[in-house]
């Protein structure tokens, strides 16, 4: 029996006679977190949602109440700026576009009491450039929200002033990167800026402060103002409150969307109990937080420490399946929750094969400021493709990780991290699979350095 969701970002998607226009948004309890929103201070706000506990859910998973904190609107001489990055990029991860088509006015709600809550006069939605109807849908839902003074001038008859356009995007995965985001909506390169000094919230959009927030983290926002920060942050895990919307793709025989507790439940549930079990074969390995984050293999021990029924912190070893779907938990199995992005694969998989397919989308995307990262990614690819291709060379494992390790830690934003982190942890975890493409006497080509002439 499948475990129950708890819907508070997909309450209403999906039900019956649902549409993503504002009457029926209304109708469902609509900007009512806004209405609730304008009769508190802005401070009060940002203490809710820091109060909340919630975490960013776009990918790093920082604190938001804290993000918004580093802005002080007493000392700032220049507008502040609020960016919603819908831009979703990450290979596995297809939540945020759910609510872009289905509930746009959800995330409008919660742009609105965020900006009220940091003095924020003008915002941005950046949207990726594949979502043509999501950026149609989200222009008529902001005509929409302004035509009932949710938006525009005056809202709610407060005297606070407001407006936010959608910036569409061309598609580049280096703009879910929220320097890279900046860079682009300025009009330049989508080049990731350097952090310090660099950061966002000292000099962001236009060399001011700014904020930048996920889709769902925004959502969130909405809710924790209605319900107040403490009762949210009774829901899920210390440290990992609210839901998580998770994406499940891949081997599984019902993939989708569903929103949990964070943490309520554990690799093994999702997998077997919500989406039905494994298809096509037996559990072989997992990619937890869309493509960039570390696999997760079956059969692997991992010690964690976990509070027992006292409170106290005692050491606990588990496996793939008993992994609770939670930040912490993931970072301490060595992977992360990232983008929410699930991805299930049996053990019919080639893992040289699925590492070849992650790191052609890498070197693809690779924005090419940095040295490590422009060549890096490249290589990585063209040994890859040599090694599918039944043409590895011994050394050839043992290069691949060599080659990760000196992009990991080595460029200016974490895309570095994203092409090689995969690679660092296929090659470790499926290093018999990677030999043995080497060990293919019909195949293998001489080592490096070896003259083939004559042959």
């Amino acid at each position: 029996m499948a475990l129950a969701e708890k819907r508070l970002i997909l309450k209403n998607i999906d039900q019956p006679g649902y549409t993503n226009d504002i009457e029926c948004y209304l109708k469902n309890g609509g900007y009512e977190g806004l209405r609730k929103a304008v009769t508190l201070k802005p401070a009060d706000i940002i203490t809710e949602v820091k109060t909340s506990g919630l975490r960013g859910r776009g990918g790093a998973g920082f604190s938001c109440g804290l993000k918004w904190s580093f802005i002080d609107p007493a000392k700032n001489t220049k507008p502040v700026y609020l960016i919603c990055n819908a831009d979703e990029s990450e290979p596995g991860t297809f939540k945020d576009r759910q609510i872009l088509h289905k509930d746009p006015h959800q995330l409008i709600e919660g742009m609105v009491i965020a900006c009220f809550a940091n003095h924020v006069k003008l915002a941005y939605i950046y949207i990726r450039g594949e979502f043509p109807l999501g950026a149609q849908i989200l222009e008529r839902a902001l005509a929409e929200a302004k035509a009932k003074n949710f938006l525009g001038k005056n809202v709610l008859g407060t005297g606070y002033d407001l407006e936010i356009f959608v910036h569409r995007g061309a598609g580049a995965y280096i703009c879910g990167e929220e320097t890279g985001l900046i860079e682009s909506l300025e009009g330049k390169r989508p080049y990731p800026r350097i952090k310090p000094p660099y950061f966002p919230a000292v000099l962001g959009l236009y060399m001011s402060p700014t904020i930048v927030n996920n889709v769902e983290t925004l959502c969130n926002v909405k809710h924790v103002v209605e319900m107040g920060g403490a009762e949210f942050s009774k829901i899920g895990r210390p440290n990992n409150t609210g839901t998580r919307v998770l994406c499940v793709s891949g081997d599984v025989h019902k993939p989708g969307y569903y929103e949990f507790e964070v943490g309520a439940l554990t690799m093994g549930e999702l997998i077997n109990d919500v989406c039905g079990g494994v298809k096509g074969g037996k559990l072989k390995a997992v990619i937890p937080g869309g493509s960039s984050a570390k696999v997760l293999k079956a059969g692997e021990r991992y010690k964690i420490k976990e509070k027992n029924a006292e409170g106290a912190l005692v050491d606990k070893e588990i496996g793939l399946e008993d992994v609770r779907m939670d930040f912490d938990t993931l970072s301490a199995v060595g992977s992360m929750a990232g983008s929410g992005g699930i991805i299930v694969m049996n053990d019919t998989r080639d893992m040289v094969s699925v590492l070849h397919n992650i790191s052609e989308f890498y070197a693809h995307e690779s924005c090419g400021q940095c040295t490590p990262c422009r060549e890096g990614s490249l290589w990585m690819k063209k040994i890859l493709t040599r090694m599918d291709g039944g043409l590895a060379r011994a050394e050839d494992t043992a290069l691949l990780k060599n080659v990760a390790d000196n992009i990991a830690g080595r460029t200016i934003c974490a895309f570095g991290e994203a092409c090689a982190w995969p690679v660092q942890s296929f090659t470790t975890k499926f290093k018999d699979e990677f030999e043995a493409k080497a060990n293919n006497p019909l195949t293998a080509l001489p080592p490096i350095g070896v003259s083939t002439a004559g042959h």
